[in-house]
């Protein structure tokens, strides 16, 4: 890797993170944000010259929202990259293998029976708990949707192979979406709050969701990441993998499972944002080469800067109102997608 390449990374993420931090409904210096984050640090005294309020805001709502987004940035930027090794595809995304549909699936069952909880007037104490399992809920629902696909790949003695596995993970997702379009309409006083949480969001009240996702955040990235020369050999084919050392069905699952841990612990927090497992890696791969040992890494510092700043977008250009961070990047990867399915088709002719 270029050091050019790992600094341009590291700079983005740091312009992402002061501008969030900065930028708003209320405008704060950038000088006196970063006086204040650096304030944070234990041995540290430093005069921001911000009021208390301003501080506030930047270490109560802004800080905890920017890192989730760097965190859930990066795990979907690896876990998109991860899969477009794994599967030998450039349209791969973290969301292949029915991980947005069992995650939606899971989210719209917590919601319905909260609804229906309250409706029937039970203990406030029981309704007033079930958002809290909304998290929870699209973590299970993902990581079970992953395993009925890795399962339903080898339906009939068949060999896992990346074709198996991406048409089982179609299967598992149309038979879990229509299960979720099913609830939505016996329910429909529900399908607002359902939706609101599908086109994704990073608002969070404090610190409760970084915390909850920065464990897997840090096992994924350091599995995939140590793993990252496999996913070269892997992609000259499993029969040439196998000659050079490797066990293809091994790293496969390896792979597979860190990467659909670490997006089913972002989707948990963040609801479905889509695009961003596509619009960096391959932007990456055009910039850098398509050796995984410098698409992977690189994929995380740009993909946490790009979801911090599209998350800034979503809370400023209609503001005071905000919209959907998914609506932002599908903006953006919606073009993307068909640029890259023009120069895929034109190095397949």
């Amino acid at each position: 890797m270029r050091p050019g390449w790992l600094a341009a990374g590291f700079g983005a993420v740091l312009v992402a993170a002061v501008a969030g931090l900065a930028l708003g409904p209320v405008s704060l210096p950038p000088g006196g944000v970063a006086l204040e984050v650096l304030d944070l640090i234990p041995g540290v005294r430093l005069n921001s010259g911000l009021t208390e309020r301003e501080a506030a805001i930047v270490t109560e709502l802004r800080l905890p929202r920017v890192i989730l987004g760097l965190l859930v940035g990066a795990m979907l930027a690896l876990a998109g990259g991860c899969y477009q090794g794994v599967f030998r595809n450039p349209l791969a995304d973290p969301h292949l293998l029915g991980v947005a549909a069992g995650a939606g699936l899971a989210v719209t069952v917590v919601i319905v029976l909260r609804s229906a909880l309250s409706s029937q007037g039970s203990d406030g104490d029981v309704t007033a708990g079930l958002p809290l399992t909304v998290p929870l809920a699209a973590f299970v629902g993902a990581v079970g949707a992953v395993l009925m696909t890795y399962l339903l790949g080898a339906a009939g003695g068949r060999v896992r192979t990346p074709a198996t596995l991406i048409l089982a993970g179609v299967a598992v997702s149309a038979f879990l979406s229509a299960g979720q379009t099913y609830l939505l309409h016996r329910n429909a006083d529900s399908i607002r709050e359902v939706y609101s949480w599908l086109l994704g969001r990073l608002a969070t009240a404090g610190w409760h969701d970084v915390r909850l996702v920065a464990p897997y955040a840090l096992l994924t990235a350091a599995v995939v990441l140590l793993h990252r020369r496999q996913l070269d050999v892997l992609s000259v084919g499993d029969e040439e993998a196998a000659s050079l050392g490797l066990h293809p069905q091994r790293s496969r699952l390896l792979l597979i499972a860190a990467a659909s841990l670490g997006t089913a612990a972002a989707v948990s927090v963040s609801g479905l944002i889509g695009f961003v497992g596509i619009i960096v890696p391959h932007t990456v791969r055009l910039l850098v080469g398509a050796s995984y040992r410098v698409i992977l890494p690189l994929s995380v510092l740009f993909g946490a800067a790009f979801l911090t700043l599209a998350d800034l977008m979503a809370r400023t250009v209609a503001a005071p109102a905000e919209i959907p961070i998914g609506v932002v990047t599908a903006l953006f990867g919606a073009p993307f997608f068909v640029v890259v399915l023009r120069t895929t088709r034109q190095v397949a002719l």
